[in-house]
């Protein structure tokens, strides 16, 4: 793997956060070394909590060149200006996704552990595809799990980058990175790591670097 297509972390937000406590860890978190995405994705609070998070947090991100992805809502990634949008198979389809946001945003989509949902993503014009989850995640436990062989297929045969979900840690990421993993979108692998969000930024990127 060269620096070039080289593994990048895709950092997913705590579901519960106070956004402005939670500014500082994230911007510790970015200047620690190399992210290419941040994921607003909060859970149970109304839109104006996660317009007021979004107009926080938006700018941190964008301001070190890492692009800021609203959870779900295209709508309200137009609106708080978000350099894009994933949504889920059941969430708001990739056509009206793009269709709001337009041809310049990032609309990602989940395919679980499913060859056809990615092909699907990848000819509608996807800009990644998720595959997980990999592993047990207390942030949201598995509905379906994923093998690593699936990022190595998908490696092989497109150039739509594709994103690891699901309870990836320093420890268990080596397989992901060996398969071909453009990102690993990692939550509380990161905001819970024993020595703070910076450290696992950094412990990550070295652990990419070592199997690059």
């Amino acid at each position: 793997m060269t620096d070039e297509n080289r593994c990048r972390l895709y950092l997913i937000t705590p579901p519960r956060i106070d956004p402005a406590t939670f500014a500082d860890s994230l911007a510790a978190a970015l200047d620690a070394g190399d992210v290419g995405c941040v994921q607003l994705r909060l859970k149970d609070i109304d839109d104006d909590q996660i317009r007021v998070a979004a107009d926080i947090l938006r700018p941190i991100a964008q301001e070190r060149d890492v692009a800021f992805i609203m959870n779900d809502r295209p709508d309200l990634a137009m609106e708080t200006g978000c350099d894009g949008v994933h949504v889920g198979q059941e969430d708001a389809p990739y056509a009206d996704a793009r269709a709001l946001l337009g041809d310049n945003a990032i609309v990602g989509i989940t395919c679980k552990n499913s060859r056809h949902f990615a092909m699907e993503a990848a000819e509608q014009g996807a800009d990644y595809v998720a595959f997980g989850a990999f592993f047990h995640s207390t942030t949201k436990p598995p509905k379906n799990i994923a093998e690593p062989e699936i990022l190595e297929w998908w490696s092989g045969l497109m150039t739509v980058p594709s994103v690891a979900i699901g309870g990836i840690t320093i420890k268990n990421c080596a397989p992901l990175v060996t398969a071909g993993a453009d990102f690993l979108s990692v939550v509380s692998g990161v905001w819970d790591y024993p020595d703070g969000p910076a450290a696992a930024v950094r412990a990550f990127n070295n652990a990419i670097a070592e199997i690059a």
